[in-house]
């Protein structure tokens, strides 16, 4: 992730577990990615809300054997609390996913498929919610 995303690794965001199902990123609330209340940025949230619907993503076209484009078309935030603490970002849309490149790979147009990322803290409590549509089509 350093050479890749440098701007992932310095803020302590990781990749905590991923299936082909659900993806779980950990970020964890420390002064550099904090904003002037003492919580957590908004974009630090978001940088870890999209990796969690972003690796889905990326092992679903592994899994394909296709070659695919993936871009972020739009995105939507809601935030509840005060970002502190470790966040886990949650998405559960592997499925989704994997239906959108099938049809895609028989359409040969592509695809949106939305996907929610969940931010719960150490007491479960949900701090935000990110909406990613990512736009996949498969390349000729």
């Amino acid at each position: 992730m350093l050479f890749k995303l440098p701007l992932a690794f310095i803020s302590g965001m990781r990749v905590k577990s991923i299936t082909e199902t659900t993806a779980i990123v950990r970020i964890k609330h420390k002064w550099i990615n904090q904003n002037p209340f003492k919580s957590m940025f908004w974009a630090a949230q978001g940088m870890a809300a999209e990796m969690a619907t972003g690796v889905l993503v990326m092992k679903a076209i592994k899994a394909s054997n296709k070659k695919v484009s993936m871009l972020v078309s739009h995105q939507e935030a809601d935030f509840f609390k005060k970002a502190t603490g470790k966040i886990l970002f949650t998405c559960c849309g592997g499925n989704q996913i994997k239906e959108a490149i099938q049809k895609s790979i028989e359409t040969g147009e592509g695809q949106i498929v939305r996907l929610t990322s969940k931010g719960e803290n150490e007491d479960g409590i949900i701090v935000s919610s990110f909406l990613f549509e990512w736009s996949l089509k498969v390349k000729k």
